[in-house]
């Protein structure tokens, strides 16, 4: 990787953000608490830099910050972090977008996107999104500030974001509902603070973060009368959308079979196609072969079994004999370890080009998640050095990388069907899906069965789009992807935004 060059500007102000010193030892105070360590909830700090997007230097200014969340008598009961990027040479902001940002987990900040896939700055990984030193972080030529404003928002008890009122439960935050609540109040809050009412918005979250953007989707439209241009969902959930027994059982055959293509496990004329070429056949099969067999269970007749497990053989790289024993449905664990268990490797789960070591090579599951180690040991140096060399954000908090948010409620997840909803009752209001081929915690073709099963009329597809990756669940962080993947956004962000003086309207 080329050296690259900070940056930074200069340090603009600093509002509303104190660092006091330990409070002085007493005979009764013997284990001081540093207030510098209590967040400060009503706090930015502003910094000016440029960066380089496709050629051009955009200026921009960056706020890193926290905003409060109030109780029902006003009182502050948690602050959320957030960074702000606002591009500077712009006369009217009226028409210029913002897209408001988050992760998912539940559980983890927007680190992920914000240096690795939309921000202004790029963690130093390799051209695959594999760790290398020295960690840090360099410019973004992929950025969308140059298209669009963009806050990042860590939820509760993600990166530096705490709750500050010690009655107060963390049940108020932790639950799919709750989640979106809080937070659609507190962008509410943000959107009114910055002056962004006029502008065209998008939500875009990964992970558990696209069920918090489709529950956003429509909590804003209906109790902060906030109505968006566009949904973005990398890598999205179930979304709380039905799929159960055969077809649970089934859906996840693509994905097998894209890893195994990558892994090389498949004969030569499987091998010799692309991916891309590859995958609708298994489709095809999975669609029109495998949930009709699965759905007669234990009364399939015997000639028809054999038939369907050597061809699941055949696309996924795992034995006739392993799939027999497991009645035609083989778990993502133990693909995950059966697939190169002759090679003495797992593969990864969020994204399977990653190999793991396990400690024998018997057993059902991996010991660990290799892509995970993996993206925590190239992130968190990388968004500590950022947040406070570049940004000035100095604290002695810790950055939670996963935070505690358990238990969670995920009962009543309806976010789906908000999406939906919201969708038709907003005209305006387009959908996009970025999905990895090899991630197999939120597999591509179960975000393929999504969107189809999102619109079951079939009037609102012509604003539902999705897309595909020849990489994982973070399908950002090989260089290729990302590239064409940004490109992507920046396409659906102009394309969304009508144009003036077009009504919503059907």
């Amino acid at each position: 990787m080329k050296k690259y060059l900070f940056s930074i500007a200069a340090v603009c102000c600093v509002t509303g953000l104190s660092f006091a010193q330990p409070e002085a030892a007493s005979p009764k105070n013997t284990n001081p608490i540093s207030k510098s360590r209590i967040l400060s909830v009503d706090s930015a700090v502003v910094t000016k830099h440029q960066v380089t997007i496709k050629g051009k230097v955009v200026p921009y200014t960056a706020t890193a910050g926290s905003m409060p969340i109030w109780d029902n008598e006003g009182r502050p009961i948690a602050g959320v972090f957030y960074t702000y990027y606002e591009r500077d040479d712009v006369a009217d902001r009226t028409s210029r977008p913002l897209v408001i940002s988050f992760n998912g987990g539940p559980g983890t900040p927007s680190v992920w996107m914000e240096i690795g896939y939309t921000g202004p700055r790029l963690l130093n990984i390799d051209n695959e999104g594999y760790p290398i030193q020295p960690y840090g972080i360099g410019e973004n030529k992929n950025s969308i500030l140059d298209v669009a404003d963009i806050v990042y928002l860590d939820p509760v008890n993600t990166g530096y974001s705490r709750i500050v009122d010690k009655g107060t439960p963390g049940s108020t935050f932790f639950g799919v509902n709750e989640d979106i609540k809080y937070l659609a109040e507190w962008i509410n809050t943000f959107v009114t603070r910055k002056n962004r009412w006029a502008s065209p918005k998008f939500l875009i979250g990964e992970s558990y973060g696209t069920t918090r953007a489709s529950g956003l989707a429509l909590e804003l439209q209906n109790s902060q009368w906030m109505y968006l241009n566009g949904v973005i969902l990398v890598s999205p959930t179930d979304l709380g959308i039905e799929r159960s027994g055969p077809v649970q059982a089934a859906l996840k055959l693509p994905y097998f079979a894209a890893t195994a293509w990558y892994h090389g496990a498949l004969s030569a004329d499987l091998q010799q196609k692309d991916l891309t070429a590859f995958l609708p056949e298994v489709e095809t099969f999975t669609i029109n072969e495998l949930i009709p067999a699965l759905s007669r269970g234990g009364f399939i007749d015997d000639a028809q079994r054999t038939a369907i497990a050597a061809k699941m053989a055949r696309y996924t790289g795992i034995s006739e004999k392993v799939i027999m024993q497991n009645n035609l449905d083989v778990s993502y664990d133990l693909f995950w370890k059966e697939l190169l268990r002759d090679k003495g490797f797992t593969v990864g789960r969020l994204d399977s080009r990653y190999k793991g070591i396990d400690r024998q090579a018997g057993g059902e599951s991996p010991d660990y998640n290799a892509e995970l180690v993996a993206w925590l040991h190239a992130f968190t140096p990388a968004i500590n050095i950022y947040l406070r060399n570049e940004l000035n954000y100095k604290t002695d908090l810790k950055y939670n990388m996963f935070g505690n948010v358990w238990p969670w409620d995920d009962k009543n997840n309806h976010t789906g069907e908000n999406l939906r909803l919201a969708i038709a009752q907003n005209p305006y209001l387009h959908l996009l899906i970025q999905s990895g081929y090899y991630d197999g915690a939120c597999d591509y073709f179960n975000a393929k069965y999504s969107l189809w099963q999102l619109d079951p009329s079939g009037k609102l597809k012509d604003r539902l789009k999705w897309e595909g990756y020849k990489s994982g669940h973070m399908m950002y962080l090989r260089k290729e992807d990302l590239a064409a993947a940004a490109e992507s956004l920046r396409t659906f962000i102009r394309e969304s935004v009508a144009k003036p003086g077009t009504p919503a309207k059907y």
